[in-house]
């Protein structure tokens, strides 16, 4: 019975796949028998560890990073480290930094040591606690010594207003800051003890809610008595370091003293002694030093003087007592001795030193075969006599005068060979310009006489300002177009296209079609240098950073750095208060090659920026002035060039510029006529590739005539037979998606027949799409005018969280 009551497996029973044995590393090792393959793996793989190991290995990791980051703080401001480079930042108008100032200098058993020059600085000695800090305050309204500053500050300390948080001023720096990169920060608040306690305590409530979207969990410190001081300087000491990835790379010193020793030739030259703190890298006295806003310069040797801010008062008190006797006895011999005190740590050597080389110098001779003889020599000048031409000139012009005015012909060939890269080619900036020249000159066009108008006819201020809000006008007008018709450009109809656009070329696929990065390069790409590799160069460069021992000066020595071939305007700027930031350079540095960045537009700016327009680049530790172009950031071999600054995108911008290892972070500036700097785009560094190909598209319109089912008669894109000839092998577009391409010409006047997948609507428009491959130009200038005070408003904050109930 049993038997006959047992469950039978039916035909949908599950079917477990068989277990595929001799595929696991186990059996494979066992089937190995002892053999090691060729490429034995030089790490153990972390699934080999038992789970105890990698307990213990992940406790480990985070034992040595928790050691690493207690190590930094405890060297920072200690005996062995540099001193804790604190920089005051105002934030409003109503900020005072006395008072601040003040209350840090009030603390208890501390030493207060004023630095020399301007800057308003001093240091702070705590034999106690075994610290040391160095105060310097950035001048209110100068941008460029915030940033310089921020670049090897430690910590910044931002001062608020009790009420408004910053103004408008204290928006833009903000915005700086951040894009440039931040170091550990904190946030003090002085005064607001005049405002009755229930104000008091709105105003900060306020104030909190308004710093969170800058400064998310960021802490408050009142700042008005010494407690709260010592408090403050108890953050600044504990607080975790955040890293700026382009100054951990390389070593870098704010001075604390400089003097100048003019050249023996002349006087605007001479060596720039440096004194300072080494942080960062260690220095190399065979490297070149940047010094920013000034230039590459070469070291010829680095001292080691006493550390002026020495903990061990004992020591400072000895040599001020030897010092003193000396100076008793005899002035001279105290002269000789601190000299004598003066340790020369390294002189630089000339087989070692790296060069300040930073263009190639071309042959111009380089490629020529064959020297012209003298009869081609003098056919040359015969043709160059013979040539004469007619030009219409006004009434009453003379003969040299008429020598300069240029034709149309001639005007249209200049533009098109002089100007290659340019883009003035945008026809509908050439009808606006030329519609306002043919109003200026309807009225009495032959017989215009020239007069001088005396300056107070009119006001010229109110003049310059009319004349820029055309100019502003018209670049909208440019900018709305571009959006609306990208790339599009009217055919002229009084040059032949095929010379207008005789150096387009069309391609059957703007993603697919190759394009050879070595063609037709410009006489810039012989001055320039480039990498076989770029990647590989760089890594190889950081590794030996992070691996070998280099050396020179080791980080928190006191040293001086003796600077050749400095102009004295770099010592006239240290003594009226700016800031003298030194950092070295890496290999190749100081090259000059072609860059490439990555922005994005700032929300700040709405202003239309077109390419090729002169922009101030603050690109890590440098700043400069160049002309760049925008193109489109994606991950094929050719990039389309943008006209404009698009807001809603990230463009890549590309200049000629010194060699700078990433990560590196940009900053886009435009001056005003006024002297003002606007913040137009932030970024990074991308790349240094000369090959990056950047596209300029040129897209030609008409429209249908005649449809057919699958042919067309189109017109209003070409205006003469051989234009339709010559451009007969290019693929036609059209904007609702058809492909075609022409027959035949039909007449004389550019009416052509094409061919389409499909039958054309009435309403589209038929495009030939040209291409051309354009590059930067040779703008490069690293001197940057100082920018203009910032206009500060009251505050920059929304009103209903400043408002006083």
């Amino acid at each position: 019975m049993a038997a006959a009551g047992a469950h039978r497996p039916g035909p949908l029973k599950q079917q477990n796949k068989a277990h595929k044995g001799g595929k696991h590393s186990g059996s494979s090792q066992r089937r190995a028998g002892g053999r090691v393959p060729v490429k034995a793996q030089p790490r153990r793989r972390l699934r080999d560890l038992s789970r105890v190991d990698r307990r213990h290995q992940a406790l480990q990791l985070r034992r040595q990073r928790k050691e690493a980051v207690m190590a930094e703080k405890r060297s920072l401001g200690s005996r062995d480290g540099p001193p804790h480079l604190v920089v005051l930042v105002l934030l409003h108008s109503r900020a005072a930094a006395h008072d601040s100032l003040r209350l840090l200098q009030s603390q208890d058993s501390a030493v207060v040591r004023a630095d020399e020059g301007r800057s308003g600085g001093f240091a702070l000695l705590c034999p106690r606690l075994k610290q040391r800090w160095r105060f310097v305050t950035a001048q209110a309204g100068d941008l460029h010594a915030v940033l310089d500053l921020a670049k090897v500050a430690d910590s910044l300390l931002f001062i608020l207003d009790p009420v408004d948080g910053w103004d408008s001023a204290g928006e833009h720096c903000l915005s700086c800051l951040f894009a440039q990169g931040l170091p550990s920060y904190a946030l003090a608040v002085p005064g607001g003890t005049d405002l009755p306690p229930k104000k008091r305590i709105d105003a900060k409530k306020k104030l909190a809610k308004s710093i969170e979207k800058r400064f998310p969990e960021a802490k408050l410190f009142p700042l008005n008595t010494e407690q709260e001081s010592s408090l403050l300087l108890r953050h600044l000491s504990s607080q975790k370091q955040r890293h700026l990835a382009f100054r951990d790379h390389r070593a870098h010193l704010l001075a604390h003293a400089a003097e100048f020793v003019p050249s023996q030739e002349s006087g605007l030259v001479g060596t720039l002694k440096v004194s300072g703190f080494v942080r960062g890298q260690t220095l190399n006295v065979n490297s070149l030093v940047h010094i920013v806003g000034h230039g590459d310069f070469q070291v010829n040797q680095v001292d080691a003087p006493p550390d002026p801010l020495s903990l061990n008062p004992r020591v400072v008190k000895a040599q001020k007592r030897t010092q003193d006797m000396e100076v008793q006895d005899d002035s001279g011999n105290g002269a000789d001795e601190m000299e004598e005190d003066v340790k020369v740590l390294m002189k630089a050597d000339p087989s070692k030193q790296e060069s300040l080389q930073t263009e190639v110098v071309p042959d111009p001779m380089e490629g020529e075969q064959t020297w012209p003889t003298e009869e081609e020599l003098q056919e040359a000048e015969d043709s160059l006599k013979a040539k004469r031409r007619v030009v219409k000139v006004p009434k009453g012009t003379s003969k040299y005068q008429a020598a300069w005015i240029v034709d149309d012909g001639e005007a249209s060939e200049k533009d098109d060979d002089d100007e290659d890269d340019d883009i003035d080619d945008d026809l509908m900036e050439e009808a606006v310009s030329q519609e306002g020249d043919s109003s200026e000159e309807e009225p009495g066009e032959e017989e215009s006489e020239t007069m001088t108008v005396s300056e107070c006819l009119r006001d010229d201020q109110y003049d310059e300002k009319m004349e820029e809000d055309e100019q502003m006008l018209e670049r909208y007008k440019q900018e709305r177009m571009d959006e609306m018709f990208p790339d599009e450009v009217d055919t002229p109809r009084d040059v032949p296209a095929r010379v207008r656009f005789q150096k387009y070329r069309g391609l059957k696929s703007f993603r697919t079609s190759p394009w050879d990065p070595k063609e037709n390069l410009p006489r810039d790409y012989a001055r320039i240098f480039q990498f076989q590799d770029f990647s590989r160069t760089r890594k190889h460069l950081f590794r030996q950073i992070e691996k070998e021992e280099t050396e020179g000066a080791s980080v928190g020595w006191y040293v001086t750095l003796h600077v050749c071939n400095v102009p004295v305007s770099v010592m006239e700027s240290f003594k009226e208060g700016k800031p003298l930031v030194l950092f070295s350079l890496l290999p190749h540095e100081q090259k000059m090659s072609v860059l490439n960045f990555l922005v994005c537009r700032h929300p700040s700016n709405s202003e239309p920026v077109r390419a090729k327009e002169e922009l101030i680049f603050h690109c890590g530790f440098r700043r400069f002035r160049a002309s760049p172009l925008f193109s489109q950031h994606t991950s094929a071999d050719k990039h389309k060039l943008e006209r404009f600054l698009r807001p809603d995108a990230a463009l890549v911008v590309t200049v000629y510029a010194p060699i700078t290892f990433p990560p590196a972070s940009v900053l886009l500036f435009k001056q005003r006529s006024n002297g003002m700097h606007d913040l137009i785009a932030t970024g990074s560094l991308l790349s240094v590739d000369p090959d990056r190909i950047v596209i300029k598209r040129l897209v030609l319109s008409g429209h249908p005539f005649k449809i057919f089912t699958k042919t067309a008669v189109v017109r209003y894109m070409f205006f003469n037979r051989d234009d339709v000839m010559w451009f007969k092998p290019v693929e036609l577009r059209t904007k609702w998606g058809r492909r075609g391409h022409i027959k035949e010409p039909l007449g004389t006047h550019g009416h052509m027949k094409c061919h389409f997948d499909g039958q054309l609507k009435s309403q589209d428009t038929v495009l030939l799409h040209l291409y051309k491959r354009v590059f930067p130009k040779w703008t490069y200038d690293p001197h940057v005018p100082e920018p203009v005070p910032w206009v500060r408003s009251e505050s920059a904050l929304p009103e209903q969280e400043v408002e006083m109930e």
